[in-house]
């Protein structure tokens, strides 16, 4: 039988399995900057479209060892993160923020994709906790444009990270941030007099930056992890699916003795192309390795047809699973939104829709799924 290659981990108390690999079944040791080598290998650059090293913080040992161990998960430390037994809640406000390092920032997307998007990694020193689904608030630097002397206002950011970090030592926490860009409407040339303030600043921060950070905030979007068996449907547009990367790393890449995901995760994610997708190697590796508890569809509005010869957006791909998905409902199952809050009409009324084709009211159900707690949304 081939060796297979197991990761021993120096600093972080990462442990992964690799796939067998012809090139690393010699008798040395390979030491590399967080190379997470097979299966991992697509986490340690997140699904980035980059080739820059991630973290500073850990180093991997790859050796050949005479067996693989399947679909092993990350160790995750310290473990007191998980006895508190309520969400942290704006441990820093806006007038006294945390001062936070940039460790790394990464484009995601590809050279297709319209804009750009960054993974913002910060070390908060763990000093700033927070739970899946929370969000860090953000100061950049300057003046208040409207209040002179005074700082800029706080942006709210989606954390997209588990409360361990990608560093796995629940120092650190990530951001999926969208760079905004304003191009003037008569000449189509930039005006960065009226690009967005923090993301730009975000976007073009380097190592060793320091960034004011407050929080973290948010209830709505917790991962309920009461019952293990659940079944969640995430819904998101774009840097929308910054809460559900968090959740999906908590369910399917760490190992978290208190909590075993055995249910469904299902993930709806809509972008323009396929360059614009966010963290796909990471989504796409928990699809092979737990299929049976987790769906990915993509919406591609400018690479795929809907049923009816239009633009392929995230309502058109819940309509064609829309039978599931009530029944779903139906049974107790978390749904969760997040994006761009012009993402909601359109899904409302596909909903709509559908309940009223089986003789239902959307209403009374929309009612009813925010009584028990299973209607989560967070748009911007």
């Amino acid at each position: 039988m081939a060796a297979a290659n197991l990761g021993v981990v120096f600093q972080g108390a990462v442990t992964t399995n690799f796939n067998s690999d012809s090139s690393l079944q010699k008798s040395f040791l390979k030491t590399q900057k967080i190379g997470f080598c097979e299966p991992w290998a697509r986490f340690s650059q997140l699904g980035l479209k980059s080739n820059t090293t991630l973290s500073r913080y850990q180093s991997i040992v790859c050796m050949s060892v005479p067996q693989a161990v399947a679909k092993a998960k990350v160790t995750v430390s310290p473990l007191d993160l998980e006895d508190v037994t309520e969400p942290p809640l704006n441990l820093h406000k806006p007038k006294e923020p945390y001062t936070a390092t940039i460790v790394s920032v990464e484009r995601l997307v590809g050279p297709k994709a319209p804009g750009e998007t960054c993974h913002i990694l910060i070390d908060h020193g763990g000093n700033v906790p927070y739970w899946e689904g929370q969000s860090y608030g953000v100061i950049p630097p300057g003046e208040n444009p409207k209040k002179p002397g005074a700082p800029q206002n706080v942006r709210l950011y989606s954390i997209a990270s588990t409360r361990y970090g990608d560093s796995f030592d629940g120092k650190t926490a990530s951001l999926c941030v969208r760079r905004a860009v304003y191009y003037d409407p008569e000449t189509g040339k930039e005006d960065p007099s009226k690009n967005g303030v923090c993301s730009n600043f975000l976007c073009d921060s380097k190592p060793g930056d320091k960034v004011k950070i407050t929080g973290p905030s948010g209830k709505i979007m917790l991962l309920p992890e009461e019952d293990p068996n659940a079944t969640h449907i995430m819904i998101a547009t774009g840097t929308g699916v910054a809460p559900f990367r968090g959740y999906l790393r908590r369910m399917f890449m760490e190992s978290v003795p208190t909590y075993k995901f055995n249910g469904l995760a299902w993930l709806f994610l809509g972008v323009a192309n396929s360059d614009s997708l966010l963290y796909d190697d990471e989504f796409s590796k928990y699809l092979a390795d737990y299929p049976d508890n987790f769906r990915f569809d993509r919406a591609l509005s400018r690479e795929q047809k809907n049923k009816n010869g239009g633009k392929m957006y995230v309502q058109d791909k819940i309509e064609e699973y829309s039978d599931e998905i009530f029944k779903m409902l139906d049974k107790g199952a978390h749904i969760y939104f997040c994006g761009l809050k012009g993402m909601m009409p359109g899904i409302q009324a596909t909903l709509k829709r559908v309940a009223e084709e089986r003789g239902e009211s959307w209403d009374e159900k929309l009612s009813q799924l925010k009584k028990n707690k299973q209607w989560h949304v967070e748009v911007y």
